[in-house]
């Protein structure tokens, strides 16, 4: 790649001298730096779901977006950084709708990933994230605030509350014991700050209709990882999303009954057929009433036997003692004595197809809890490959992982594609996106048009991911 030498953009450098700590200095981890940049003969994938355009050329001024047009109908104006990006491919900034703020791994662990989890995001390519489920809420609210005023590396953050379950659910989340309890946690942290909440597996009806209308009085967005609650009965109180695809819906099974998460719900779910008429009302009902669904594959396939081994890189940014543990367990899974089957994946890829085919908005995460093989950011990037494995095509998979995003957080607007006006969100990748089917090759990942170097950020939080 062919980058040329300019001053430091303007935008940067108020970033630096009046946001940045005492102590801080975050030049380093700048790949691009000008006030107006030109990335030249790139391969797009534009967010739009269309196809990709070859020998495109990008021009950013500031923080947004001011032209994107073939490279030989462009003159690029005096006083550009030109950067050649020839035999690269850039996309728009991932927005990660199931992208938690902590991390679970191993035998137990949990932690508060502010410092690596941050940045691991960002490396990636994740420019936004939806935290969905809190169990910091503070911490979470802090974070965000301190990224958008540059004293901390991260993407753009919607927080949420803290999770929202009945009283079987852990002891880290509110568990519920009324419909009034409910409204009152919502109505706190609202009024704290938080745009979105997240109801748990064990929460029933009156609670999670109670809690969506009090959040939605606040201007504020409700989801959920359901159970005991079955999507239909939860589109009908109002929710605005919906978390996990299949893997979190019981209204299928024989045995369901109300306010009751059945065990072994998912046993009778590879025979599933998509296309009959109880599965296409859900779909109709979602769609109708303007209800996403979250894909979050990458969390169920670490525990699918057969599967391919886990990414080397994981292990590579992960602690050294969690590394190990988190090892020890994968080996075990992909050896025969995973919890969750082969035919259980494909039944809910399969399921997340119908629901785009039937018009459903779907969008994805990474969802970085279970035992820890799914960090931030490379557990987005797995995400890539599973829902190109699921059948859909790289630009459908780029629109669901960025477009779709943006239109559930409702920022639609400024982010998400690739186009004049939008804010300047974009991941570089070297090579072909289409041949090479991952995310790999991210190198560059512009936030607010600030281009960050994404090997330099792993290398800052390499061995630390899990306890920092």
């Amino acid at each position: 790649m062919k980058v040329g030498t300019v001053t430091l953009a303007l935008g940067v450098a108020l970033f630096f001298s009046a946001a940045a700590a005492p102590g801080q200095d975050f030049r380093d981890f700048i790949a691009v730096e000008g006030p107006a940049i030109a990335l030249t003969h790139v391969k797009v994938i534009d967010g739009s779901g269309g196809p990709a355009l070859e020998d495109q050329t990008i021009l950013i001024q500031g923080d947004q977006i001011t032209a994107v047009d073939p490279s030989g109908a462009v003159e690029v104006p005096e006083g550009f950084e030109v950067v050649d990006l020839t035999g690269h491919t850039v996309i728009p900034g991932l927005i990660g709708l199931h992208n938690h703020s902590y991390y679970t791994g191993g035998n137990g662990r949990a932690a508060q990933l502010s410092f690596s989890g941050s940045r691991l995001y960002l490396a990636s390519g994740v420019t936004t994230i939806r935290t969905t489920g809190a169990r910091s809420p503070y911490e979470e609210l802090n974070l965000a605030r301190e990224i958008e005023a540059g004293r901390t590396i991260g993407p753009t953050m919607f927080t949420t509350g803290p999770y929202l379950t009945g009283e079987e659910g852990p002891r880290t989340m509110t568990l519920l014991e009324s419909a009034e309890q409910a409204r009152r946690v919502v109505r706190y942290w609202a009024e704290e700050g938080v745009s979105w909440f997240k109801a748990y597996t064990w929460i029933s009806r009156a609670e999670l209709g109670a809690a969506i209308e009090e959040a939605h009085r606040h201007g504020a967005k409700f989801t959920a990882h359901l159970c005991s609650v079955g999507y239909q009965e939860a589109v009908a109180l109002g929710i605005d999303n919906v978390e996990h695809g299949l893997f979190a819906n019981s209204e299928y099974a024989p045995n369901k009954r109300p306010d009751e998460c059945p065990r072994g719900f998912r046993d009778g779910y590879p025979a599933l057929d998509v296309n009959s008429e109880m599965v296409q009302k859900t779909f109709r009902d979602m769609i109708e009433a303007g209800v996403a669904m979250t894909s979050t594959l990458v969390v169920y396939e670490v525990s699918v036997s057969g599967r391919p081994p886990i990414d080397e890189r994981v292990y590579d940014v992960l602690a050294p003692e969690i590394a190990a543990e988190v090892r020890e367990i994968a080996i075990e899974r992909r050896a025969g004595r995973g919890s969750i089957s082969p035919e259980m994946l494909a039944k809910a890829m399969e399921y997340e197809r119908a629901f785009v085919a039937a018009g459903g908005l779907l969008g994805a995460g990474v969802d970085p809890t279970g035992y820890g093989a799914a960090p931030p950011g490379l557990g987005d990037q797995r995400n890539y490959e599973l829902l190109l494995e699921a059948g859909f095509s790289a630009p459908e998979v780029v629109q669901i992982m960025s477009a779709n995003g943006a239109k559930v957080l409702g920022i639609d607007a400024d982010v998400g594609t690739i186009e004049a006006s939008k804010v300047a969100d974009l991941v570089v990748i070297e090579g072909d996106l289409e041949v090479d089917r991952n995310l790999h090759g991210t190198k560059i990942v512009f936030r607010h048009g600030i281009g960050w170097d994404s090997a330099k950020l792993i290398d800052s939080i390499r061995g630390l991911v899990g306890i920092r």
